[in-house]
């Protein structure tokens, strides 16, 4: 019996990162029986939609496969009958990424896209539109998997399972990719390797993990050391996204866990806000940095002659994203039990967090969908801040979908990056005056911090 067609959906089609995807699905044509690829943006984002799905067709034609690229801004055209709906919009664009950074940074705090106030702010934007998304799916293709890696990927997740209902999404992060490439290079192994057992835990952007060899040996001890004692750093490259500063040995070892680079916001927040700080003065933040590579990207792309994905994209931040949601697909699609950290339901796989949340951790994706490898409890040093940054998330949420500024403000004070009292007021306050394009559920409120006096200033904060 012949494999059913499928059709691909992915909203944000023309993000510099579709060429990955496309590549993905190339690299996977023997296990997925593509049809149609449908690529949808917005008018904002038309052009790059232009650029990048021409690319996508001329990269489907070298590998000499049948499948039918339409690029469209009607969303709904393209939802009907999907099999699979992919998501890695950014609502704003890169410029609210800009604001989400500088912005808290005047403020002498963290700037940065998924943790703190900005974190926070892009899960504001982003939760109403995956709602949205959500009831056209229910209508259109209820039958279709939802595959998120728009950020904050934990955050939207959870709105779209919990909120939104829709119980068959599955989030995704390449930051625990790029941490099995690490732990491979430190154990002497090629990139292509699957010997080693790795098993994560916690939140998005917020977890941890263990390693062991193919004989039983648990190596995380030994990667530790590797890594984080100071003679090595040096040695092991991490991301783009986040600055590789030496973090704590003593602190690490004493977890017995490797840490996600993420944390460095929380356990040398100094050391990371005056590195920003110093970005910011030279208008050098991740966001102003990445709008510049993406200008450079998109020339590339214009190029006729270019039908492959080009070695620039990874300077991007992120790669690894488009290919891991194609894995996804193939083994929902195949029934291939690939092992892969995804954000999905907890039931009780990390018990120091409530049921019904939504975890990052280890999953063998089958074709029900995700089944969770148990974790069990962290150790009180962890336990104390991962439930904190959980009722931050379950409050931020709350706030996206309520426009309620009374929880935004509790979401902001909550977070351990973001000061409380009033420092963390005017902070909210300012960010939701720059981004009240983008916050209809917050309309009452900005239209009360204006009838109050409060204003919104670009220019103090170095933005065009």
């Amino acid at each position: 019996m012949d494999k059913r067609k499928i059709k691909i959906v992915t909203i944000g089609g023309g993000s510099s990162y579709t060429p990955e995807l496309i590549e993905g699905f190339i690299n996977r044509k023997d296990q997925l029986n593509i049809g149609e690829i449908w690529l949808v943006d917005i008018e904002e984002g038309k052009e790059k939609l232009e650029i990048v799905g021409e690319m996508a067709k001329r990269m489907v034609k070298a590998a000499n496969l049948d499948w039918q690229v339409h690029l469209t801004l009607d969303r709904r055209q393209a939802l009907k009958d999907a099999t699979y709906v992919t998501t890695q919009f950014r609502v704003g664009l890169l410029d609210a990424r800009i604001r989400d950074e500088r912005i808290p940074l005047k403020f002498g705090l963290i700037g940065q896209e998924t943790n703190g106030a900005g974190g926070m702010m892009k899960a504001f934007r982003t939760i109403p539109v995956i709602l949205d998304i959500i009831k056209d799916m229910e209508e259109l293709c209820p039958n279709a998997w939802l595959v998120n890696f728009t950020n904050p990927s934990g955050m939207i997740t959870e709105a779209a399972i919990n909120y939104g209902g829709w119980s068959k999404t599955i989030g995704l992060c390449n930051v625990p990719i790029g941490f099995m490439s690490m732990s491979k290079a430190v154990m002497g192994l090629p990139e292509e390797d699957d010997s080693l057992f790795f098993k994560f835990a916690g939140l998005n952007h917020f977890h941890w993990h263990r390693v062991w060899d193919k004989n039983g040996k648990e190596l995380t001890d030994q990667i530790i050391d590797e890594v984080y004692k100071p003679e090595n750093k040096e040695k092991y490259k991490g991301m783009k996204n986040v600055r590789d500063l030496p973090m704590n040995y003593e602190q690490v070892k004493d977890t017995h866990l490797l840490p996600c680079s993420y944390h460095r916001y929380y356990y040398i927040t100094d050391d990371m806000l005056q590195d920003e700080l110093n970005e910011f003065a030279e208008h050098k933040t991740r966001a102003e940095v990445v709008k510049q590579t993406e200008k450079e990207l998109f020339e590339l792309y214009k190029d006729p002659k270019l039908d492959y994905k080009p070695e620039q994209l990874t300077k991007r931040g992120g790669t690894h994203y488009s290919d891991a949601a194609c894995e996804i697909i193939a083994s929902l699609e195949n029934d291939k039990k690939t092992m892969m950290v995804v954000s999905i339901k907890n039931n009780g796989a990390v018990a120091d967090l409530p049921y019904d949340s939504i975890v990052e951790i280890s999953a063998l994706i089958t074709s029900h969908g995700p089944e969770a490898v148990n974790w069990g409890k962290f150790d009180p040093s962890i336990r104390g801040i991962l439930q904190n940054q959980k009722a931050m998330e379950e409050l931020t949420i709350e706030a996206a979908v309520t426009g309620d500024y009374g929880r935004a403000l509790q979401a902001f004070t909550v977070n351990p990056l973001v000061r409380s009292g009033k420092l963390a007021k005017e902070v909210l306050n300012q960010m939701l005056l720059s981004n009240k394009d983008y916050l209809p559920q917050f309309t009452d409120a900005i239209n009360k911090l204006e009838k109050e006096g409060e204003t919104y200033n670009p220019q103090e904060y170095g933005i065009k």
